[in-house]
């Protein structure tokens, strides 16, 4: 089993293994007294991994309770989060009981919030169920749920006390699901490059699965414990994701997470090139990655539909600037502050 340590304020760990989820249990127990653990997870995860869960707990000696919610971003909605709150409150759970996330991004950031805000924070452990949200939502505490303005536009910053991954979890992935993970995935090798871009370009298997998630899940760790609530250098995380998120909202989420931040990197990798900030070699690297995992990288919106959706990103600041990733090279990325105006000139730029 490999382990990856978080010096966040509230310090935690990453277990990553094979084959581990009967271990579940004792992992919680090492982190947390025994209590009531309330499982939150999905009608499509409740049928594969519920048994398996509630059975680790049970047998080391947790009283569980259960939560299952429609799966899909379309479903992270304030009324899923207020429907979990009040479940848990009808199960008398306590401000010395947890809660366990067990699923993709949406579960755990709903169930993240749930236990942010419930009698003011308790506990969470993440057990991450998807590719994407082993790399990236399950680790660094950002939670919440998404409003019909925007996404993750109601949420809170809370660090889980444990994320427990088991890659066995990725053999009953959809293909679309796998390809939301490596659309994560390429952000990471793009940031820092190096074994994890290797990886990629060999081609993720069973034999470097769980090296892969240990790279990037110790990226994002050395981003997130240099800037908990991203004041600053945590923004780098968001390559590809002002326009990612416009292209989900645009879509009414048909075009999942992963798929969008793909599309998104695509546009500020083009533009990055075409501002000839970003060299031909590293944008043809870029496209090949896409290339190789099927990545469709077009977008069919346009400029106006974009910017009506980005204007109300959390990432634009008080002077109406909003933050944006550009790619100066794989492995240095920078983030560059720009106003409407010019944000319209770069992404016009990038469609020629």
């Amino acid at each position: 089993m490999n382990k990856v340590s978080v010096s966040t304020k509230r310090p935690y760990s990453v277990l990553i293994g094979s084959d581990i989820l009967s271990g579940l249990g004792d992992a919680v127990l090492s982190v947390h007294k025994l209590s009531k653990a309330m499982i939150v997870t999905d009608d499509n995860v409740a049928g594969l991994y519920l048994d398996d869960v509630i059975n680790s707990l049970t047998e080391s000696g947790f009283r569980t309770s259960k939560i299952i919610i429609k799966s899909g971003e379309e479903n992270k909605t304030a009324s899923t989060y207020l429907s979990v709150i009040e479940q848990m409150a009808q199960c008398e759970i306590g401000r010395e009981d947890l809660v366990v996330a067990l699923g993709g991004g949406v579960v755990g950031d709903v169930a993240g919030f749930a236990a942010a805000t419930y009698m003011r924070g308790i506990d969470i452990i993440q057990v991450p169920t998807t590719l994407l949200s082993a790399i990236d939502a399950s680790v660094g505490g950002k939670t919440g749920v998404d409003l019909p303005q925007g996404k993750n536009l109601l949420g809170a910053f809370h660090q889980p006390v444990l994320v427990y991954f088991d890659s066995k979890t990725l053999t009953t992935l959809s293909e679309l699901d796998f390809k939301n993970g490596i659309g994560e995935g390429i952000k990471y090798a793009i940031l820092c490059g190096g074994e994890i871009l290797d990886i990629l370009e060999k081609g993720l298997c069973k034999d470097n699965i769980l090296r892969f998630v240990e790279l990037a899940v110790s990226v994002k760790r050395d981003i997130v414990e240099e800037d908990e609530e991203e004041s600053g250098k945590r923004k780098l995380l968001n390559l590809g994701h002002t326009f990612g998120h416009a292209i989900e909202k645009l879509s009414e989420f048909s075009i999942s997470h992963g798929i969008a931040v793909a599309k998104g990197i695509y546009i500020v990798a083009r533009a990055s090139l075409c501002a000839n900030k970003l060299t031909q070699v590293d944008y043809e690297i870029i496209c090949e990655l896409f290339k190789k995992y099927g990545l469709d990288t077009a977008c069919n919106y346009t400029t106006a539909q974009l910017l009506s959706v980005i204007k109300m990103d959390k990432k634009i600041n008080s002077d109406g600037q909003i933050s944006l990733v550009d790619i100066r090279a794989i492995g240095k990325c920078e983030i560059n502050k720009m106003s409407f105006e010019n944000l319209k000139e770069y992404i016009n730029e990038c469609k020629n």
